[in-house]
């Protein structure tokens, strides 16, 4: 089996995607770092080993990190090993960890979040009306982060006051070229961070998620002081960079396809085909890491080994022709079935799915709306991607708001 090695810097990501894909279902992966993996990377067998319960989430599983192969230092080191939480455990524990979560991101709940997600979206909307005064805008900085920063801060009960310092760490959290000498700091920072704003809410509680984590585990639940500070570090970093990458990835497909945009902003075309298609055709999570096979597992005509490490490419599955067909590689709105899986499949399916397509479907009609002769600043061929294995994240979108 060849070796595919994940660019660090992501510099062509649709061709990484397509070379996984073009390996089989099962590839052999380098992660920047030179640490080795596999990857699914076509849409039946990933469904498949995302409900394989031999397939587990405890790194000490994993054959490399028994072995003490696995530096401290590797800038990849918190998406792998991020602590106890929802995240990192099976079973009756992971049911236990998520349990509270998700009664707080129902579909039902999340709904009730809509009045404040309109409110925070036209107060960004008129922020962005006074700078285009000024010529072009960035839109990923100026209003997809700091709709979805807001949102999930609100619902964890996280002051604004830490947004600078938080957006600081987790530049250096998911980047692959975060110096080794930086790595065990910027952890550290991000852990005591936390666990400030847990010791906060223990002596101020209010409103939120984070309080009533802590009043669960004073009421019996059991949950400790790590667990409770893991999942809010969690919530945190899930719940707004996969709905930036959403923003300015529907966006950016937009402006490059004149001819749907023209149908969406019509009416023809509902605004929920534009958000599910661009979440399979140009997904926000590139990668998600990592699991684990407690025993030999057949993929296709390969074999995950027993101990060795597996990531899911959802970049390389969202476009995957016996899933989708000959046209799979093509942005359609028109897509019919779409039945990706985007925010995960299976008991890890991520809990926050309500809420990001939301506030994106509260966001995106707002904005052309508001703009409608919106467009690129610059050709899309310029546009880049940050140096993230995760997430299909650009430095900027740079607009002209017309």
């Amino acid at each position: 089996m060849t070796r595919i090695a994940l660019d660090p810097l992501v510099a062509d990501l649709d061709a990484e995607s397509a070379a996984l894909r073009a390996a089989g279902p099962l590839a052999e992966v380098e992660l920047p770092g030179g640490v080795h993996c596999y990857a699914v990377t076509h849409h039946a067998e990933a469904r498949q080993l995302l409900t394989d319960s031999r397939v587990v989430k405890d790194i000490n599983v994993w054959n490399a990190w028994q072995r003490g192969e696995i530096p401290m230092d590797w800038a990849l080191i918190g998406l792998v090993n991020p602590g106890r939480s929802m995240l990192t455990v099976d079973g009756a524990e992971h049911r236990r960890l998520r349990g509270m979560v998700a009664q707080a991101l129902t579909v039902k709940r999340v709904e009730r979040l809509r009045a404040g997600i309109e409110a925070l979206t036209n107060a960004s909307l008129d922020r962005l009306a006074a700078l285009s005064e000024e010529g072009t805008v960035d839109l990923k900085a100026e209003f997809a982060y700091p709709l979805p920063m807001n949102v999930i801060s609100e619902l964890m009960g996280v002051n604004a006051t830490d947004h600078p310092r938080l957006k600081e760490l987790f530049e250096k959290f998911f980047s692959t070229q975060t110096p080794p000498e930086e790595v065990p700091q910027m952890m550290a920072d991000l852990g005591a961070l936390f666990t400030k704003i847990v010791d906060d809410k223990r002596a101020n509680p209010g409103d939120d998620l984070t309080s009533a984590l802590i009043a669960a585990s004073e009421d019996g639940d059991h949950l400790t002081n790590e667990e409770i500070v893991n999942t809010l570090q969690l919530i945190i970093a899930a719940g707004h960079e996969t709905t930036i990458s959403l923003v300015v990835n529907v966006v950016e497909a937009l402006q490059t396809h004149p001819e749907q945009r023209k149908r969406v902003l019509s009416g023809e075309v509902p605004w929920e085909n534009v958000i599910e298609e661009t979440l399979r055709w140009n997904t926000p999570t590139s990668h998600v890491l990592i699991r684990f096979a407690t025993e030999d597992i057949a993929v296709g005509d390969k074999v995950l080994p027993k101990g060795e490490a597996l990531i899911v490419s959802f970049g390389a599955l969202g476009r995957d022709e016996q899933q989708y067909g000959p046209t799979a590689g093509e942005f359609d709105i028109t897509r019919s079935p779409n039945r990706h899986i985007a925010f995960g499949h299976g008991p890890h399916v991520c809990p926050g799915a309500a809420l990001s397509r939301l506030e994106a479907g509260v966001a995106l009609p707002a904005l052309y709306e508001r703009f409608p002769d919106l467009d690129l600043a610059v050709p899309a061929s310029d546009l880049r991607n940050k140096p993230i294995v995760t997430q299909n994240d650009l430095y900027e979108l740079p607009v002209d708001l017309g």
